[in-house]
């Protein structure tokens, strides 16, 4: 978990993000809208952000289930709080490993590159449902009309987005049921690129593998869709009450286009938390609705610190009762890189 150049890069990034973002606006003028929100409001907002992480611990037992059988809630739980803590203040997406090595350490039947697997699902999910809910936002009559980014219209950017994942759920799908093919392909290269881990790359590959059986049962997949439109519509309420502290005059399909936007922003380098992309996302999916600057900024800065405390408080105490370091977190992503 060195800070090396690129992840200096995304701070700096961040950093350049959250300066533009605040340029034009007069931070006494944010002050006073925070002053006078509802702080009734601001206080539920986070508290009901917070309910999308158990949300996606519940989800995930659904993915693993058919290589792992039924694992308890509880380490599902602890492990997701630590990686979303991790996220929260290690650069890289560091708790996407943490959170798998996390589930591994509790329930060892689960294979490390099972886990990792498994969080690839979990993330199509989450992208699928995300980007679906932000194009039927598109569709409320009370979206503006006209609006384009980049200088393509809002519609063409999310379907765009809709028809990436789809490919890539058919891909994963492929994987799934052409296994033996896909093994067999592995192996192939595998012998003429690198003989002597010839074994190695094809274990690796198929426990990777075993994180997409969820693919394969009808009735599972729609239960993991079920969790993931759950997760993503309780994220998207708790950013309406936001909106509604701070007097925000815009309908509850906002809140679903702009976890899109948001969605897309954090895709790129940033420092740990999104600070800075959240802000500038923010308020460019809110000047759509015609938000002011300062409303929007007030929420976000407001929104983006209440919503990153909790959890990342719950994950630091979960990450130090199961015994668990920066140094050990290191050491074990470095032994799965360059250990054959």
């Amino acid at each position: 978990m060195k800070l090396d150049w690129k992840s200096g890069l995304g701070i700096a990034f961040s950093a350049v993000l959250l300066w533009w973002t605040l340029k034009g606006v007069n931070l006494s003028e944010v002050w006073s809208v925070l002053r006078t929100s509802n702080v009734v409001l601001f206080a539920v907002s986070p508290i009901v952000g917070t309910c999308i992480f158990p949300l996606r611990a519940r989800r995930w037992r659904t993915i693993l289930e058919p290589v792992a059988g039924r694992i308890p809630f509880g380490p599902l739980w602890r492990s997701t709080a630590i990686g979303m803590m991790m996220n929260n203040v290690f650069p890289f997406r560091a708790g996407e490993f943490a959170r798998a090595f996390s589930i591994t350490r509790e329930v060892p039947r689960v294979a490390i590159t099972t886990a990792l697997g498994s969080l690839a699902v979990d993330r199509i999910f989450d992208a699928i449902v995300i980007f679906a809910m932000m194009f039927a936002a598109m569709l409320d009559p009370r979206f503006p009309s006209g609006v384009t980014l980049a200088g393509r219209t809002v519609p063409e950017l999310a379907q765009f987005g809709v028809g990436a994942m789809l490919a890539l759920l058919v891909v994963c799908y492929a994987m799934v049921m052409q296994a033996p093919r896909v093994l067999s392909m592995v192996r192939w290269v595998a012998h003429r690129v690198l003989p002597r881990f010839e074994d190695v790359v094809v274990g690796f590959v198929e426990n990777a593998m075993g994180g997409l059986a969820v693919l394969r049962d009808g009735r599972r997949f729609l239960a993991v869709l079920g969790w993931a439109i759950a997760h993503w519509a309780v994220n998207a309420f708790a950013m309406y009450i936001g909106f509604l502290a701070v007097g925000m005059d815009v309908p509850l399909s906002a809140a679903f286009f702009l976890q899109g936007v948001v969605a897309l922003a954090v895709a790129l380098p940033s420092s740990p938390g999104f600070f800075g992309v959240f802000e500038l996302s923010s308020v460019l999916g809110l000047a759509v609705y015609g938000v002011d600057d300062k409303i929007a900024v007030s929420w976000a800065l407001a929104y983006h610190l209440l919503s990153f405390i909790p959890i990342t408080i719950i994950g630091a105490v979960y990450f130090a009762r199961l015994g668990l370091s920066v140094g050990t977190l290191s050491g074990k992503s470095t032994t799965d890189d360059t250990t054959p």
